[in-house]
Order: C-alpha cells, then sequence, then structure tokens
C-alpha cells in the first residue's frame, strides 16, 4: 500500500495533554546561595523520581515528627560501601527506630569493629577452601550468638552487646554495639548455610536457631505498631524482602488486620523482583491512600548519603 505523506492530518499542540511542564524542569537556585547552603531536594525536577524521593522523604520526616517508627532493613553490601557511619548517627539522632539486617550485615560489621576492615578476595580464597575459614571472625561472632541465645538475646543484640561489652577496638563503627548501646531494637535474619560462620567448628545451629527467631518475633512486633511509619529496604534482595512479608503477615494475624497505613520504599542497585513485589507492593496493596511504594535504583553510596542529607534537612537536626 502506497502511503500519501502530504495528506497527513496535523493538530495545533495547543489540543494536546502533555505530562511535562516548564514548572516541572529543575529549578536553578539562587545565583548568590552559597555552595555550602544548596538544598539538594529543592534541585530535584518536579518529575517521575524526582518527585517521588522528595515524597519519600517527607514521609521519614512525618512518621518521625508524629512518633511513628522507621524500619531499616540492609543487607550486606551496604556496610561494605560504608554506609555504618551514616546508619550510626541516624539511630545516635532517633530517626531509625528498628534495624533489620540478614546475617552478612553482622559479618561485615564485626570484622569492621575487630580490625577495622572487612570483605575477603573471594575469588582468590576459595579455590584452596580458604575462604570464610577466619578464626577470629567465626569464633566471634558465634561465640556472640551462642552466649547471648543461653541468656535469652536475639541475634543482633547478642553481637551488639559482644562488640559493646568486649570493647573491640572499632566499636564506635558498629551498627550493633549502637543499637545495643542506645536500646534500639536491631535483629539478624539468617538462612542456614548462607554465612561464613556457619562453616566454623564452633557454629551451633540450634543456639544461632533460638537467636534468630526471637529476632523474627521482635520484627514482628515492630512492624505491628508500624502504621504511620516508614519502611526502608537498602540493599538487601531476598532475606530482608522475603522475612518482612512473613512478619507483616504474623503481625495482622495477630492485630486483625493492622499495619495498614505506612510508606515503604526500596533502595538498591537494580530492580529485583522480591523487593519489588514483598516490600513496594504488595504490603501497601490494602492500604489505599494511606499507604504507599517507592523504588530508587542506584548505588548505596550515593542513594543512602542522599538520603541522609535530606532526611537531616527534613527533620532540622543539628
Amino acid at each position: 500500500m502506497r502511503l500519501n505523506f502530504s495528506e497527513i492530518k496535523t493538530l495545533p499542540l495547543a489540543e494536546r495533554a502533555n505530562k511535562i511542564r516548564r514548572a516541572d524542569l529543575c529549578p536553578l537556585p539562587d545565583p548568590d546561595t552559597a555552595p555550602a547552603s544548596l538544598d539538594v531536594l529543592s534541585l530535584l525536577p518536579d518529575i517521575l523520581i524526582g518527585k517521588d524521593f522528595p515524597t519519600y522523604v517527607e514521609a521519614v520526616a512525618e512518621a518521625r515528627q508524629n512518633g511513628s517508627p522507621f524500619l531499616l532493613m540492609i543487607g550486606g553490601h551496604v556496610v561494605k560501601t560504608g554506609m555504618s557511619p551514616l546508619i550510626i548517627d541516624l539511630m545516635r539522632r532517633g530517626v531509625i527506630t528498628h534495624l533489620a539486617a540478614n546475617g552478612s550485615v553482622s559479618i561485615h560489621d564485626f570484622e569492621l569493629a575487630l580490625i577495622g576492615e572487612t570483605s575477603e578476595d573471594v575469588g582468590a580464597n576459595l579455590p584452596d577452601g580458604k575462604f570464610g575459614n577466619w578464626e577470629e571472625t567465626g569464633a566471634g561472632l558465634n561465640t556472640a550468638v551462642n552466649q547471648g541465645s543461653r541468656d535469652g538475646l536475639g541475634y543482633g543484640a547478642a553481637v551488639g552487646r559482644y562488640i559493646s561489652e568486649n570493647a573491640l577496638p572499632h566499636k564506635d563503627i558498629s551498627v550493633f554495639a549502637t543499637a545495643y548501646e542506645l536500646g534500639i531494637p536491631a535483629t539478624v535474619h539468617v538462612a542456614f548455610g548462607n554465612d561464613i560462620i556457619h562453616q566454623h567448628p564452633t557454629w551451633d545451629g540450634a543456639l544461632m536457631g533460638q537467636a534468630t527467631q526471637r529476632d523474627f518475633q521482635l520484627l514482628a512486633e515492630s512492624i505491628a505498631d508500624l502504621d504511620g511509619g516508614a519502611v526502608m529496604n537498602l540493599g538487601s534482595a531476598v532475606v530482608m524482602p522475603e522475612t518482612f512479608l512473613k512478619a507483616l503477615s504474623v503481625a495482622r494475624n495477630l492485630t486483625g488486620g493492622k499495619p495498614v497505613a505506612f510508606t515503604n520504599a526500596v533502595f538498591d542497585m537494580i530492580r529485583q523482583y522480591r523487593p519489588l513485589v514483598n516490600v513496594a507492593e504488595r504490603p501497601t496493596a490494602s492500604g489505599g491512600k494511606a499507604a504507599r511504594g517507592f523504588v530508587f535504583t542506584g548505588h548505596h553510596e550515593i542513594l543512602f548519603p542522599l538520603f541522609y542529607v535530606a532526611i537531616r534537612r527534613a527533620l532540622q537536626t543539628p
């Protein structure tokens, strides 16, 4: 079929509905504004994620101003990319009310507290079976969890207590020691066989199981009070999204369907199924306009410092 382009019907722009307006573009600050005084969020365009990010920061700020919880869930890569000092500072400022982590977080946090370093070269150490078989890490962490479990503590509190009471050389950069000293719930949710300390002779699966079970119960209790609050899943692709979903179901089962009104966000380097569905979508689906889910894609070492600056500004913390 031959087409005659000269017969194409055109319409005036005035008749078209548009998605982007000039008012939505990135606003320039006053030219006399000193760089140190720039508000990062004010430079974002009112478009797509540029609109969503300030909305999420505002939801977290509003939650804390109203005394509602802010639950931070993290994976090991968050600690490996240097975010511990920012997390610790937000705990000290009363922003984070519950820290939940997978097992790898406890390993990197413990090693940083002990020697100020972490993250071995897996590829170099795997061929001859050296990978993961480091004496101080396995013995220290398993001792901490075993002793804590016998004393009725959860995994996170057990690790925090051990690092704090033994005054490990770099305990000031330990998220678990800080949480323990501040009395903030810090929970560790373990998949057996996933962490290097499970291959050590000091590992006691029964004691660790009891400790991580206590932490699951503690997480469910925090989630039961989540109405009006906010959640961030930062860098956990499987364990924390799955654990959060189950703990939320427990909370709703035992409270008659609450919580429903909260704001969740996923911060990760790539979009993945479990964080998207189990954190951003399913948990907020029954909350109507009172529940929202966001997804922010980017590197932890960029996104979380941006959030840190933004939430401090929003809460006007000194």
